[in-house]
This record gives C-alpha cells, structure tokens and sequence, in this order.
C-alpha cells in the first residue's frame, strides 16, 4: 500500500480545521518533513497567518515518530490540545490507518495535589497561613479560592491550573500544589493512585505527540533527571522566547524570608545543634542583606561571601540530620519533612552555587517594595544568580540525538538567522564545523501583503529620547495619531512608568478616547475590552509586546514610544554585553539591538493579524531613522511601506479610521435587515 503523500495529508488537516491552504504552510511543512526525516535541525520563520501549527504537527504525525511540542504560551498550548491535534488526528485517520494519541505534560506545581488538598497545607505559623477548607462560609479572597478549589477538584479530570476558570492567586494554588522536590512521591502518598501529575505522566509515555511548554522543556534539559519521556523529534514554537525561558529556569534567588522560612520549617525536625547553626547563618545572612544596594557583583564581596559559606554548610548539616530525627507531635510528619527538605536544598544549592562562583554565572543584588495584596512575599533585598549565558547549554542538550526544529514569527534579525542561531549555541548558518550542530533557515513568509496594509512611521522630528526624561513632544506626537485615528490605539512603552505617565497625560487631553493601563485590570481583561469598543487605547510594556491578538478596526495604529533597548543598568545584559566586548565582539549589537531588534518584531506584529487588517505602526524614536543600527532594527520588522512624514501618516490614519466607521455602520444595519428578513 502506498505512503499518503505529504500535499494530500496537508489537505486533509487544513479542510478539517476550516482553512484553506498556503503556500507559506506547504513550503513549511516540506521543510519540517525533511528535518525530521534526515535528522538535521531546522530554524522556521512562519509570519502570522501561515497556520504554522498544521505546518508542523502534519508532516510530524505522518513521520510517526514520538514527537514533543513545547511553547511559550497558555494560549497555544489549549489551541493545539483542544482543536488542532483533534481535528488533526481525526482528519488523518482515515488516510493514515492509525489515529496518534496526544497529551499535555507540564511541571509537578501546575497540578492540584490530592495530599495538599485533603490533608492541608504544612503549616508556617508565623506566615499566618490555616486551614480555611474548615470554614463554612470563608470571606477572605484567600478563603474563598480554597472553597473553590475544594469544588473545582470533585469536578475536574486533569487537575491542572489551566482548566480552572476564573482562576485563583497564586498564594492559594500553593497551598493545593507541590513542587517535585516537596512531593511525596507515589508510593509513599495515600493519594498516590489517584494522583492529577502522575496520571498527566502516564498519558504522556503512551502518547505520539506530548505538548508542554519551554519552563518543562529547560528542567529536562537542565535538572539531568529526565521528566519528558524519550522522543525523536523536538518542535519549539514560539521559539523567539526560549532563551529567556531556560534562562529564567537557570536563575536561583536568595532572600532573607526564603531563607527563615527554611529555619522555621526544619526547626522541629533536626537536633538542636544543627537548628541552632542554621538559625545563626541565617541571621548573619539578613544582616548583610540589609546593606545590599542594587546593582551586579563582580567579585562576592567578603562579608557576604562568609555568611554564603555559613548557610551552605549549615543547610547540609541539616540536610542530614532531617533524616535522622523523628518527632511524633508533628501531624502529617512525611509532608512537613519533605517541605522543610526542598526548602533546605534550595537554600544550600543557591549558596554554594554563589560562594563557589563561575565565570559563566551573573551575581546581583536587587530590592523588592513592598506591594499591596502580597504581604507574604518579603520585601527589601534578594540575591539572584543567571548563566551569563544559555547558548553552550542548549547546544549540548538540545541538539542532541533528536531531530529539533524552532519556529516563530520572529526568528530573523536584521535580515538573517544568525542572531537567534547565536543565543541557541549555533553557529553561523552553513559554517558547522563536526563537533557543532549542522542546521538551515527557512524563512517562508506571511500571507499578508504587508506594503499594502500597513505603515511604518518614524516621528524622525522629534529630540531624540533621553532617559527617563520629559517627553512632551512626544506626547504631543502620541496625542495627534490617537485622534486621526479616531481611538484604535495600542501603546507599547519601553517601562511601566512611562506608560503610566501617558495614560494620565492622555486620560486630560483627549477625554473622548478611553485609555485603558495595564495592572489597572487582568490583562485578559484588559484585551476583551480594548477590543469590544474601537475608540478604546490600550497602553502598557512588556508583556503587551508579544500578548496581544487583536484583529480588525479594534487596532489600526500600533505605537511604539522608543526604541526598547535594556535599561544600562540591567545586571544580566550589561554583564552579557561586556562578556562579548571582552571577546572581541560587538556587544551592543549582539545583546542589546538584538533584544531590541526581537521585541520590535513582535510588537510590529500586533497590527496585521488578518487579510482585511490595515493600519499603521508609529515609532515616536528618531533613532530608528538617523542610528546606523536602525537599518538593522526595521529589517527585523515586516515590509511595511515607510514615511517619516507626519502629515501623510496622519492623513493615511483619519483615511482608515473613516472606512472603519462605516464598515461598523453598515453591521447593525445588515444585521437589522436580515432579522426584518427573518420575521
């Protein structure tokens, strides 16, 4: 019988989801295929709009091979569970004579654990927690969550934290969650049998094609206990924010409530002595915190250094001796032991990691203000440790005995595949030597027609951007594109604070347009509105970069309030800058445009997001224009058509919006006549 051809498997897949093929998707999924058939890795450019999911997943269950799928987002992860794979899988069936089954797998902590939630949570007296399941009637948000927990897990099949909606704060999930270190393990749990992590587990060994997300992805790779099982091939989508990802994996933190809370929770498991030792370290270590002033440590200075080495030792001693003392008056004594056990280690590895210090890592300081809402999380100072770099770490275990492919909207940089090829730990595309992973770059373009549908502006007459200084002109700027555009806006600053500054600006002057901030609401929340109502501006920073979907008039003018680099004092940046400098390199176009160069693209992307989209993206930066690096920044960006003209731009807006304003007209119009119609 003979093999269904690739083409014939696609239009399968495309005609079951109710899409329609592109030529953008063929040229993908050809390129996948051959990837995973020769075993070599594959860096995939797939602009919005190519289904680049179907791209992937069909050549990828037409191979058979067991194939893992890791993204970036809660949102893709249910796209590609709840509708892609089974309309997939359904449609393939009957032209491949089998039906791969999938699952989701993430880490141990997004489970509700049955032990935490029938037994209750080991307590911390002097953090206040209880048990408010014993409530009847509980009137504290904290109380209220853990009754709908209770609820929620008679209800649910998976257990996991994503299928609760509305959600819970992150203090009352940890009280019904385990990390992997505090977990009981299955034979040793009276929940065992039933337990949501080990069923997720058990669904993933039997499982073609397991779904989880870059976090699972970077503790496999890094932790050397394998959590994912063994698999052949390796599709990271949303490949642009994997670095960050395994990086913050990689990142340890150290504060002084961390490390009291580790005393007060070994206290009655070990012998005096050693409680005593870990007290005084600890003691020692909050005294020298209270001097930390933020900023990167080159060199551990000694006096930190000494109270390092102090609760490194004092945590293995009472690592040791937590095995060796019984108390029979601590209820659920196996959960408080192994609670007070991941407490213990995560203090000690943290500590020996920064006393033995590593060229390779980044040490600094940084302080915390208080917030309101989260009075268990200590306030003031926190010692943080990152890998200067994650490049060698992802070349040696993720590149290794499978084939891997990487695919994004925004792999190429400034016109190539270098740049991100560099921060995965490859060289240069065609210069592999044996000893370095061979791979290829395929950038297959987008189904918009971007000259057509979009503009890019430069406000090149405006004084260049200093830091945080005062930006009338650009508010000014800001506020004239907002009106031509007739709302339709969203605003992408550099920080928080400059946001916050335009949205109360903004909220005096144009008080027709509602401006809507980012942490005034849940960013779900946020979108939902912003794209209800078109006169609607939505502002606010990082994650509004790469979070936002929002097609159709809701989104005509896309604004960018300078160019995001890191700030200069940025301890992990500035130190991999210099780290490059040090090598001979170009430090700033390395780390700093590129991380520019990355967030542009994905900010730029908010705009087109459907065929019918048009609008304008508006970079209030003058450097983008007159820098020499800004010639590699805009060919990081989509083709859009370019003008430093304000007046054209402000013509092309007022031209846009009015389109809109009588495409909206005529819905409730039609809407009417076919209702008359119907009656």
């Amino acid at each position: 019988m003979t093999k269904p051809s690739l083409p014939e498997l696609l239009h399968a897949a495309v005609t079951a989801v109710g899409g329609t093929e592109r030529p953008g998707q063929v040229t993908m999924a050809e390129a996948v295929a051959e990837a995973i058939d020769d075993g070599s890795h594959l860096l995939v450019q797939a602009g919005t709009g190519t289904g680049k999911s179907l791209g992937y997943l069909v050549p990828a269950l037409a191979h058979g091979e067991r194939v893992v799928v890791a993204t970036a987002t809660l949102a893709l992860q249910r796209q590609l569970v709840e509708r892609d794979l089974p309309r997939t899988v359904d449609a393939l069936h009957p032209v491949l004579r089998r039906r791969p089954e999938f699952a989701m797998l993430k880490g141990r902590s997004n489970y509700l654990c049955l032990h935490r939630l029938h037994e209750g949570v080991p307590q911390d007296e002097e953090e206040g927690l209880f048990d408010q399941f014993q409530s009847a009637a509980p009137t504290s948000k904290l109380g209220q969550d853990l009754l709908r927990l209770r609820e929620w897990s008679d209800e649910t099949e998976t257990g996991d934290r994503d299928g609760l909606t509305p959600g819970v704060s992150d203090r009352a999930w940890a009280q019904v969650s385990v990390s992997s270190r505090e977990c009981l393990g299955a034979s040793k749990c009276a929940y065992g049998a039933e337990c949501f992590a080990e069923m997720a587990r058990e669904r993933a060994k039997l499982a073609e094609v397991i779904v989880t997300n870059h976090a699972l992805l970077a503790i496999d790779a890094i932790e050397g206990a394998p959590v994912l099982p063994q698999h052949e091939v390796l599709i990271v989508d949303e490949a642009h924010e994997l670095v960050s990802r395994v990086t913050g994996v990689a990142t340890g933190e150290l504060t002084p409530g961390q490390v009291n809370r580790a005393v007060r929770r070994a206290a009655k498991l070990v012998n005096e002595k050693a409680a005593d030792q870990l007290q005084t370290a600890a003691e020692g270590f909050e005294r020298v915190m209270e001097l930390a002033l933020p900023g990167r440590l080159e060199e551990v200075p000694e006096d930190l250094g000494y109270a390092l080495m102090a609760l490194r030792d004092a945590a293995r001693t009472v690592i040791s001796g937590i095995g060796a003392t019984r108390d029979k008056s601590v209820q659920d004594e196996d959960a408080v032991r192994k609670q007070a056990l991941a407490s213990v280690e995560s203090v000690h590895d943290v500590a020996e990691r920064i006393a033995n210090g590593s060229e390779w890592d980044v040490v600094w300081y940084e302080r915390h203000e208080p917030r309101a809402g989260a009075a268990y999380r200590h306030s003031g100072a926190s010692l943080r440790v990152a890998p200067m770099s994650v490049s060698g770490l992802l070349r040696e275990k993720l590149f290794t005995d499978r084939s891997v492919v990487l695919t994004s909207a925004t792999l190429k940089l400034g016109g190539d595949f270098n740049g991100v090829g560099a921060s995965l730990g490859l060289a240069p595309e065609g210069t592999a030597g044996d000893d370095l992973p061979h791979w290829k770059g395929v950038d297959v373009g987008s189904p918009f027609d971007y000259p057509k549908q979009g503009i890019l502006y430069v406000a090149k007459h405006l004084a260049r951007p200093a830091r945080d200084g005062d930006r009338g002109d650009m508010l000014d700027e800001l506020t004239e594109l907002i009106q031509a555009a007739g709302g339709r806006t969203l605003g992408l600053f550099s920080s928080m604070r400059a946001a916050q500054l335009a949205a109360e600006e903004l909220r005096s002057r144009i008080p027709d347009f509602p401006i809507l901030l980012q942490g005034e609401e849940t960013l779900g929340e946020l979108i939902k509105n912003f794209a209800a109502d078109p006169q609607t501006c939505l502002f606010g920073t990082l994650s509004l970069w790469q979070g936002v979907d929002v097609p159709g008039a809701s989104c005509q003018l896309v604004v960018m309030d300078k160019i995001p680099f890191p700030r200069p004092d940025d301890p992990l940046m500035s130190a991999r800058q210099k780290a490059v400098e040090d090598a001979g390199g170009n430090g700033f176009m390395a780390v700093a445009a590129t991380h520019a160069a990355l967030l542009m693209a994905q900010g730029a992307g908010r705009l087109v997001r459907a065929t019918g989209d048009r609008g304008v993206v508006a970079v209030l930066d003058q450097r983008l224009a007159t820098a020499r690096y800004g010639s590699y920044l805009k060919a990081s960006l989509p083709d859009f058509w370019y003008t430093t003209d304000p007046t054209v731009v402000r013509r092309s807006l007022s031209a846009i919006d009015a389109v809109a304003k009588q495409t909206e007209s005529a819905e409730p119009a039609a809407e009417e006549a076919e209702q008359a119609e119907e009656t």
